[in-house]
């Protein structure tokens, strides 16, 4: 998949065409029984400390990848490669892992454009917020949301995404959050119950009564189409209290917790999420030395979601005092027509770098790695055997791009399970 027409940046050893196969089979990538070698890898980020440079990304330059089926069968030094059915000249580009986005919400109608420009020029704007998306996402058709989800998704994986989570959230009644995540299940696997969103709007007054619902009726009509569940603790949604019996219904019907943590204040999200080996905390914007504390001697995954922060003008999470204290970071888009709506991964890392004190490489594995982390998988997120063979291919020699040239159409190139997309 090419991102666009080809742009004035090229891989600095070979022209805009150099990336060809040397077998017609190897053009829609490796299948079950075949092998295919890619190489003149100017630079393969493994993910794999154990190769290349030792580093956390495993840096291999010169480098070349054999994918037998779906899956990484080798990686290493290109005039080592052992012989394959099919050939691909990388034309000196940069490969990296697929971007792992662990944290969206793309199950939904309408957009806040008005809500957005009010609040980027500083006007009060009072039309409901998260409310608006649920009106329209419940007045919405089926077909509607599966054109809306299958949109926003192609256009993540042009920008190198291979592996997304994504949550419902936007019905907020039993039948229209079963809705969302059947839609959603037909897509991935990787599917997040999220009736604990807002009170919904029905229960206003009632705040208990709608607990009840999503941990009764609505946890019952949910958990077939999802693996996890998540909570937004947070003033003005839900206490303590209230999301770890959410979380904890949720786990006693086979689903793993996730939550929406300290986001806009302080407050029991993050401690939370340790206490009940949640596998990931996001947002984590507002954190005490207490919980950074307890994320880094547990197994819960820090995940940072700058877009949040750009597109609402609040602070920016500190990625820095996270990872000095031994913190696993994620880097995620929180793609949502509210309060980040972007699908792109490579503008989160330029951001990260830019505002949140993160290094390139860090950003990367937290891109890639640290999403596949906070999704509790090792078989995406990294190029090395065993793994997926997700690979995006970069219009550029170096991952260091993506931060060093923000907002260029840098990715080449998308494969997804051996196959080219």
């Amino acid at each position: 998949m090419n991102s666009g027409p080809d742009r004035a940046l090229s891989a600095p050893t070979a022209p805009e065409d150099a990336m060809s196969s040397t077998s017609p089979s190897s053009t829609s990538g490796s299948k079950t029984g075949s092998t295919t070698l890619i190489t003149n890898i100017a630079s393969l980020v493994t993910n794999d400390s154990s190769l290349g440079d030792r580093s956390p990304l495993g840096l291999i330059q010169d480098a070349a990848v054999v994918i037998d089926g779906d899956r990484i069968a080798w990686t290493g030094d290109s005039r080592k490669a052992p012989a394959t059915d099919n050939r691909v000249d990388a034309g000196g580009r940069a490969v990296i892992p697929g971007f792992v986005d662990s944290h969206s919400h793309l199950v939904f109608a309408g957009d806040r454009t008005q809500e957005f420009n009010a609040r980027m020029s500083g006007r009060a704007y009072s039309a409901g917020g998260i409310r608006t998306t649920v009106a329209a996402t419940r007045a919405a058709s089926d077909e509607e949301l599966e054109r809306n989800l299958t949109h926003y998704l192609a256009e993540a994986l042009r920008q190198g995404t291979t592996t997304f989570e994504t949550k419902s959230g936007y019905g907020l009644t039993v039948e229209d959050e079963a809705r969302a995540l059947r839609i959603a299940s037909a897509h991935t696997d990787e599917v997040t119950f999220l009736g604990a969103h807002i009170v919904s709007p029905d229960y206003a007054d009632d705040p208990a009564a709608y607990v009840a619902l999503v941990t009764g009726e609505m946890l019952d009509a949910c958990a077939p189409y999802a693996r996890w569940i998540d909570v937004f603790c947070e003033k003005g949604a839900f206490d303590g209290d209230q999301a770890r019996a959410i979380l904890t219904a949720g786990r006693a019907k086979g689903l793993h917790p996730r939550i929406h943590a300290n986001q806009l204040s302080y407050g029991p999200g993050v401690q939370l999420a340790v206490e009940l080996d949640a596998a990931s905390a996001d947002h984590c914007t507002h954190l005490t030395d207490a919980d950074v504390d307890a994320l880094a001697s547990g197994a819960t995954v820090a995940t940072l979601l700058p877009g949040a922060e750009f597109s609402t003008r609040a602070a920016w999470p500190d990625a820095r005092r996270l990872l000095d204290a031994g913190v696993t970071v994620a880097l995620s888009t929180d793609c949502n027509p509210g309060s980040s709506f972007t699908s792109s991964v490579p503008f989160c890392i330029a951001l990260a770098v830019r505002d949140m004190g993160m290094t390139p490489d860090e950003a990367l594995w937290s891109a890639t790695a640290g999403g596949a982390a906070a999704l509790r998988r090792t078989d995406i997120g990294r190029v090395a055997p065993g793994a997926y063979a997700d690979l995006t291919f970069l219009n550029a020699p170096s991952h260091v791009h993506l931060a060093y040239r923000p907002g260029v159409p840098l990715v080449r190139e998308v494969w997804r399970r051996g196959v080219r997309v």
